[in-house]
């Protein structure tokens, strides 16, 4: 009786003990690597037992010959009962930089890479959003470039284009004007405008973050490609509250000859960025935080910053999920605005506040990215990891 009880009472035990390394050994394999960590991060995740009681996480700071050269190659290694390794994952070792706290909208104005097509004329299958980016196997890099090489066909050309980020191609039959020149029949545009939130600058470099995820052209779903671009100043003259299933926005102008604040290099996935070049307006200088990983993120209380009061102001916000993600993603975080004053004015998230900076522990760990549509007052936030480039 004593024997088979010790046999019942080992195998509960190492039931409980595969059970609770279930789901943090889960955790652990959904971390791609390059994500971004720090030593606060870690020793945050090791006391608040992120990974449960068995398993720890240390940073290992390495470097390897590439080449000749040496090229830092951080890493965590996790460790069963402190000594056991069960996982070694590639990080990006937070620089530990101070980066000034965004939270003011922004005007942007980018020159598209290719054309936009506004409308069709045509007997083509091109639809209003798509993106031209080759005729006739050239890039396209102007539109008086465009006129050329259409100029320079003889019946029809190939069109090569964007729909929903897949290239796609067609023939266009071409048609001519009353004084003979060659057509697509199509109106196109090469510039995108539209508002946004500033989430971070780096007090250093004054490189920037902002939005939290990409500009899409709305009626092709395409990621807008660029070849450059500027941020302004941007003043808020009205907010349309959010509603069940009727998403509310910030009405914000701005005008392209005003003088420029900033640079945009890229539109990608998680917003834009570049170099603001006139802090002035855009920046508290005595609000600077370090950036965060998402180790360091627990669930509970948090906050956002916000400019739509007309000041910039730290709201109260709960993340009630936060996402094991192994490859990149703009819905990193689930959240809910808890703050009594920021419904009153939004009714919640609100278009135009993406890119707000969420803040947790003095650190920003992410940004506003999109609204519930059937519930404004709950949204998602991207980890910072992804908004260092």
């Amino acid at each position: 009786m004593g024997k088979r009880f010790y046999k019942i009472l080992c195998l509960l035990f190492v039931a409980i003990f595969c059970l609770s390394i279930a789901v943090p050994i889960a955790e652990i394999a959904s971390l791609e690597n390059g994500f971004l960590a720090s030593f606060d991060d870690v020793q945050f995740a090791n006391d608040s037992r992120k990974f449960g009681s068995f398993i720890t996480a240390c940073i290992e700071e390495n470097e390897k010959s590439v080449d000749g050269q040496k090229i830092k190659q951080d890493s965590i290694v996790f460790k069963l009962f402190g000594f056991l390794p069960i996982r070694k994952v590639g990080i990006v070792l937070s620089d530990n930089e101070d980066y000034y706290v965004g939270g003011v909208p922004i005007g942007i104005s980018m020159l598209t890479d290719g054309m936009v097509v506004v409308s069709n004329e045509s007997s083509s299958s091109l639809k209003e959003g798509d993106i031209i980016t080759q005729i006739d196997g050239e890039q396209i890099e102007s539109l008086q470039q465009a006129e050329e090489l259409v100029g320079q066909a003889v019946e029809e050309a190939e069109v090569q284009y964007l729909r929903k980020n897949k290239k796609l191609k067609t023939l266009v039959r071409l048609k001519s004007d009353a004084d003979n020149n060659k057509k697509l029949g199509l109106w196109v545009k090469d510039d995108i405008t539209g508002i946004g939130t500033l989430t971070f600058v780096n007090k250093k470099s004054h490189e920037y973050g902002a939005l939290g995820h990409p500009i899409i052209e709305a009626n092709g779903g395409n990621i807008v490609p660029i070849t450059s671009g500027k941020v302004y100043d941007c003043s808020l003259i009205g907010i349309t509250k959010g509603k069940k299933n009727a998403p509310g926005e910030l009405k914000c102008i701005f005008l392209s000859s005003s003088k420029e604040k900033g640079t945009i290099e890229n539109n990608d996935k998680f917003g834009i960025n570049g170099v603001i070049t006139d802090t002035s307006g855009l920046i508290d200088e005595n609000l600077t935080a370090k950036m965060g990983g998402r180790l360091g993120i627990k669930l509970g209380n948090a906050k956002i910053v916000s400019s739509i009061s007309g000041i910039r102001e730290e709201y109260d916000i709960e993340i009630i999920k936060a996402n094991n993600q192994k490859s990149a993603n703009d819905k990193s975080l689930v959240f809910r605005v808890t703050d009594k004053r920021l419904l009153a004015l939004t009714g919640g998230i609100v278009q135009g506040m993406s890119g707000s900076p969420i803040m947790q522990n003095g650190k920003i760990i992410g940004a506003v990215t999109h609204v519930f549509l059937n519930d404004p007052t709950k949204g998602y936030g991207v980890y910072s990891d992804w908004l260092v480039r």
